[in-house]
């Protein structure tokens, strides 16, 4: 029997987990896309972070973005940490580090998520001019030590704080200098699901050395196209990477949810306070664990939500699922990624021909490639071939795809202008962190500070 969820409905057993998956399920006319897209704020006069408080600080900055659009505050202990559209499921909220995520309402093409994303920078940009402050986009800060960049008044950031280095060498610097852009799509049924799931988990790498934008560190080169995906690496292993059960044959969102129930979690929230609970895991929360330690001691979707968004694999299903393989970077390339994974999942000729050219690669395959493709990029290979030439034969899926959906803009042009950034990768076979690297060992003078003004919004 199929019971009505809502965020404070009390988990009785793995069903209602795997009910609320499945809640995502839709009708194919119904598909939306979303993007969730996150910055570097700085200053202009020296390129340094910016603290959250005083005159040209992070709350600052959310108070003039939220008198323009007029949003919701989210508090946090008497801190605004985010805002969120009343209206629809777009928000801003605040990472650990002074990072912005920009997250857009769910919409029914890439030209309305265009048209979104552009306002918002709009309004981002005109924030930050007003105290001469920029917005940069790109996968890893590419001048800020750790120890420089302060830490947000976020209360779960402090749990993750003391947790990351029990369970990772790297886990503080993916919180503090990195950023993504991440692309959230939907599935039909359960086999549309898994097929999406697999497919997209394969692909991922490929997007990585598509969109990587971070090879330096603290104004040097790091040696890596993408150093945020190498960080990824040795965050936590628990809950990031390929996913083994993605591979096997008639998996659905019970192994999902199975997988999931063994995480370590982060936190439980009552009554507004954060309380950690990294001790125990998600199946050991079900069976009493908090019993004594918190008054709601009880498990609720609302848990189940919060413990599905700490986890970190490169693909994760929640109600929908969520490409996250991507470094940020311009606003071109944040809808060019958009734009590379609407046009494979959301088109069932695409998404047949991209399972049957990965048909052959297995798990071992797949995660051998994800774990060489940081500082490979597209030179990595994978069942005898270079990601070269695979990124060609995909992204001709993907603009295949979006033809077939032949969603237009006033002009009548379809989705495919926006995957005009990767046919310029592909051609010249030089990706974005090369293009940069090139820039910092001749016009940049051996340094990172031009970065700031030339890719600044």
């Amino acid at each position: 029997m199929i019971r009505t969820l809502s965020s404070n409905t009390i988990i009785t057993s793995t069903d209602d987990l795997v009910q609320y998956m499945t809640s995502g399920v839709k009708s194919q006319q119904d598909f939306k896309i979303g993007t969730e897209h996150e910055h570097f704020v700085f200053s202009r006069s020296d390129h340094r972070p910016i603290p959250y408080r005083g005159e040209k600080g992070i709350l600052n900055l959310l108070h003039k973005i939220q008198k323009t659009l007029g949003w919701k505050a989210i508090i946090d202990k008497g801190n605004l940490i985010g805002l969120i559209n009343p209206t629809n499921k777009a928000g801003i909220s605040l990472e650990p580090g002074g990072q912005l995520e920009v997250s857009s309402d769910t919409l029914q093409n890439v030209h309305q998520i265009k048209e979104e994303i552009f306002y918002y920078i709009k309004v981002l940009k005109e924030a930050t001019e007003d105290l001469d402050l920029g917005v940069l986009g790109i996968g890893f800060n590419p001048k800020w030590t750790l120890d420089e960049i302060p830490i947000m008044p976020k209360s779960r950031y402090k749990i993750m704080k003391e947790y990351m280095p029990q369970v990772g060498t790297q886990g503080l610097e993916m919180m503090f200098r990195t950023c993504t852009t991440q692309v959230s799509l939907d599935f039909c049924s359960e086999q549309d699901m898994a097929t999406k799931l697999r497919v997209s988990l394969k692909l991922q790498p490929l997007a990585t050395a598509l969109f990587a934008s971070s090879p330096f560190t603290e104004g040097r080169p790091n040696g890596f196209q993408s150093w945020r995906s190498e960080i990824w690496r040795h965050t936590d292993n628990n809950r990031t990477g390929i996913l083994p059960f993605a591979f096997e044959n008639n998996y659905g969102f019970e192994d999902y949810a199975q997988w999931a129930l063994d995480i370590p979690m982060y936190y439980v929230l009552r009554d507004n306070e954060y309380h950690s609970c990294t001790d125990i895991n998600f199946r050991q929360f079900m069976n009493g664990a908090l019993k004594g330690r918190v008054e709601q001691w009880h498990p609720t979707i609302g848990d189940w939500e919060n413990h599905l968004s700490t986890l970190f694999p490169d693909v994760r299903l929640r109600n929908c699922l969520e490409m996250r393989g991507a470094d940020a970077s311009t606003s071109e390339k944040i809808l060019a990624v958009t734009a590379f994974w609407t046009g494979l999942l959301y088109d069932s000729s695409a998404l047949q021909n991209a399972d049957d050219l990965t048909s052959t690669w297995s798990f071992h395959d797949v995660n051998e490639l994800r774990n060489i493709v940081p500082s490979e990029g597209l030179n990595a290979k994978i069942d005898g071939q270079s990601l070269k030439s695979i990124a060609a034969q995909v992204l001709s899926f993907s603009q295949n795809g979006l033809k077939n959906r032949a969603k237009m803009n006033f002009q009548r042009e379809d989705e495919t202008i926006f995957l005009k950034p990767l046919e310029k990768i592909i051609h010249s076979d030089q990706s974005f962190s090369d293009e940069i690297l090139t820039a910092y060992h001749g016009r940049w003078n051996h340094s990172v500070e031009p970065y700031f003004e030339e890719y600044a919004y």
